[in-house]
């Protein structure tokens, strides 16, 4: 029995008190027991319960006041309330959400129907948890449950886990309330991306942070990560002040009050294929893709890196494959590629071919790119790594290593 399973039933009749604990007892449920609002206070403070049954009608501290009490107590204020009472009318129903319970239930009640909004509740609170208040998206352990699910249906499926480089800069230039808007950015250009690719739907995780995890079909990581890669890209360009977005970074002083140099954000991505090996928790499939991540940090600019260890050519990426495009494709704000633009390329495809030994122009970040495996080089084909949007000066990064002409502390 788990802590989350701990429910507490306070009524001051103790015949219904003990009815509503045999029931839920055999539905595998921990049940502590209170027959008045005082009782109640103090085993709510000292065991956490889950969810509280509680009756409207009790002596000293009634159900109401009782409600009341645990929402403004910051440490109790989310645990679920389940308000019982005799009361049926609309009005006396109103009153109990308004005083804050997530749910009534009127006497003489029915163990299914109470069974079942307790299990509801409890889903939906452990939902509300889960999601982050500031992207809306799931956390950790939901993240865990869809890679549990796609496993057991037996389709293979990708783990895609990002974040944004050099973050840490944004927050100390502008503050974690532009911070925050960077990463609402990166949820947005995710759902966007998910939406538009064609294939069963993609699922979206936000570890914590400037941290994402997205869950999809081995064919659609290329069209994922380059849509998303084109589109933070040009929603992070809009979140800097004018003249850091103009010159291509941003200025920062170091503890000795020395300038320093910071570029603009990009993405790192880190992919692990389910084919690729017998993964026994979905830890280890998120811990590959977090080291592919790790990978992709090394190369400037958003690029991403996949593990190529027993994944073979199955999806379009053996080595040299370069996400499916001819070597030396590159991404890039959409125009790139458009018949004149300053790439050349297909009308539309925010893909245009880039001469090896050459340097992407001004204004451009470096384009997303396929990355090499763990002690691997980069594929054959690939073009310079070299960091557009970038000085051509020599510039100090945040971690205060001497680069030439790149800051690229991915932070």
């Amino acid at each position: 029995m788990t802590e989350s399973e701990l429910l507490l039933v306070v009524d001051d009749d103790v015949d219904i008190a003990r009815f509503i604990e045999v029931n839920l007892r055999l539905q595998g449920y921990e049940v502590l027991l209170a027959y008045d609002g005082e009782r109640a206070l103090e085993l709510i403070e000292s065991r956490q319960p889950a969810l509280a049954i509680v009756d409207w009608m009790m002596p000293k501290i009634d159900g109401l006041e009782l409600t009341r009490r645990v929402r403004a107590n910051p440490f109790t204020a989310s645990m679920p309330i389940i308000l019982l009472t005799a009361r049926g009318m609309t009005a006396d129903k109103v009153v109990g959400l308004t005083a804050g319970s997530d749910d009534y239930l009127v006497k003489p009640f029915d163990t299914l129907e109470l069974v079942a909004r307790v299990r509801s509740t409890l889903r939906r609170t452990q939902e509300y948890r889960e999601v982050s208040p500031l992207t809306g998206l799931p956390g950790n352990n939901r993240i865990l449950l869809e890679i549990a699910d796609r496993a057991r249906s037996g389709s293979d499926y990708a783990v895609c886990y990002m974040d944004i480089d050099r973050f840490k800069s944004v927050n100390d230039a502008y503050g974690f309330a532009r911070g925050d808007e960077f990463i609402a950015a990166l949820a947005r250009s995710l759902n966007r991306a998910v939406m538009s690719v064609e294939g069963p739907p993609a699922f979206i995780g936000h570890v914590g942070g400037d941290d994402f995890v997205v869950v999809c079909a081995p064919e659609q990581v290329r069209t994922l990560t380059e849509k998303t890669v084109v589109d933070f890209e040009q929603s992070a360009d809009a979140l800097y002040d004018p003249k850091d977005a103009a010159r291509g970074h941003i200025i920062l002083k170091s503890r000795r009050g020395e300038p320093q140099k910071a570029n603009l954000v990009t993405l790192s991505i880190g992919v692990a294929f389910s084919a690729a090996r017998e993964w026994t928790d979905p830890r280890e499939i998120v811990a590959v893709a977090s080291d592919m991540k790790t990978v992709a940090k090394k190369f400037p600019g958003s690029y991403v890196a996949f593990d190529r260890r027993g994944a073979g050519g199955h999806y379009g990426l053996a080595p040299g494959s370069h996400l499916g495009l001819a070597p030396g494709g590159y991404v890039g704000p959409a125009g790139l590629a458009a018949p004149n633009g300053p790439l050349g390329g297909g009308p539309g495809t925010g893909w245009a071919p880039l001469p090896l030994n050459s340097t992407p122009p001004h204004g451009t970040r470096l384009p997303l790119q396929e990355g090499p495996g763990p002690g691997d080089t980069p594929p054959h084909g690939v073009a310079p790594l070299v960091a557009p949007r970038r000085s051509s000066d020599p510039v100090t990064n945040i971690a205060g290593d001497s680069l030439p002409g790149v800051s690229d502390s991915r932070q």
